[in-house]
């Protein structure tokens, strides 16, 4: 029974572990998935440059998951299964959200759809491996606390409502968060890719856009032990992780439409194309609402 708690411990770490690669590897690349340049430099760059780009990737994945990774004391052989990972991780993810953008379609050569995807892989993957070993939520000091303790936070009675706990109000929360989501979003509202990606969109895309905005709201708040989730959500019940989805997601919308306002990009457009702006915006916000709000207390 002992030996069937360890296993499923360990299951469960390594899902946070790649559930928090995910969240690094948009953090630290989303501005890139949303540039025009990158896109094109993935379609005109050399496959010889690309395979160097590859290549040279991968040597700093090795460089820093040997030195400043999750397990620093693993072998080169974990080192190298680590860093293959993270790349793998990285193609996947990069392809999962140029689809969504409607930056690769069936339509497009088998050397666009490469070129494209390993140009944003290689960015994300190295997000993938930050995100991994410094985003965690303090795994290695709750083990050296002592057993008792960890088994009293589990076993805690209080269900601790979705943002009530830290800054003392539900207010405080939703300024942190709204000030999370502002600082992602505004990086590429003023851009011409969001009115270019939203008016390309349809309208089944855009209930995509929606969909995996949440999807990534709920997985970094209550799912991933990212830094600070412990001050959310002691208790993960059904209830509680929609409300925290739907209110994140709900304040990423609100400041992407303001955003957007401020810089002019509803100035004679239809109703349908500022929602859909606000809506594509609106998963950059989300990140910033969710993992912003985490980070930045």
């Amino acid at each position: 029974m002992n030996d069937q708690s360890q296993q499923q411990r360990s299951l469960v770490r390594s899902l946070q572990e790649y559930l928090r690669g995910i969240a690094g590897g948009l953090l630290f690349s989303l501005p890139l998935l949303y540039t025009m340049e990158v896109w094109w430099a993935g379609f005109i760059t050399h496959p010889l440059r690309l395979l160097i780009y590859v290549l040279a990737t991968f040597s700093l994945l090795l460089g820093y998951n040997r030195y400043g990774g999750l397990r620093r004391s693993a072998s080169p052989l974990e080192v190298a299964i680590d860093s293959v990972e993270e790349m793998g991780l990285g193609l996947i993810i990069a392809a999962i959200f140029l689809w969504l953008l409607g930056r690769i379609t069936a339509e497009m050569t088998l050397n666009e759809i490469a070129g494209k995807i390993i140009i944003e892989a290689m960015t994300v993957a190295i997000g993938v491996s930050v995100g991994t070993a410094q985003l965690g939520g303090g795994e290695g000091k709750q083990q050296t606390d002592s057993g008792m303790k960890s088994n009293s936070s589990l076993d805690d009675p209080d269900p601790t409502p979705f943002l009530t706990k830290s800054n003392g109000d539900f207010g405080g929360q939703l300024t942190i968060a709204l000030c999370g989501a502002v600082l992602f979003a505004a990086n590429v509202a003023p851009t011409e890719e969001i009115i270019q990606i939203a008016v390309e969109s349809n309208s089944w895309r855009l209930v995509g856009f929606a969909f995996v905005s949440m999807l990534l709201g709920a997985m970094i708040l209550f799912y991933s032990n990212f830094t600070g989730t412990q001050r959310f959500s002691k208790k993960r019940g059904i209830v509680n992780v929609i409300y925290g989805t739907v209110v994140t997601y709900a304040i990423a919308l609100v400041a992407s439409a303001a955003i957007l306002w401020f810089f002019g990009r509803f100035d004679n457009m239809s109703l349908i194309t500022c929602l859909a702006q606000t809506v594509v915006l609106g998963l950059a916000a989300t990140l910033g609402a969710s993992a912003g709000r985490l980070l930045l207390q």
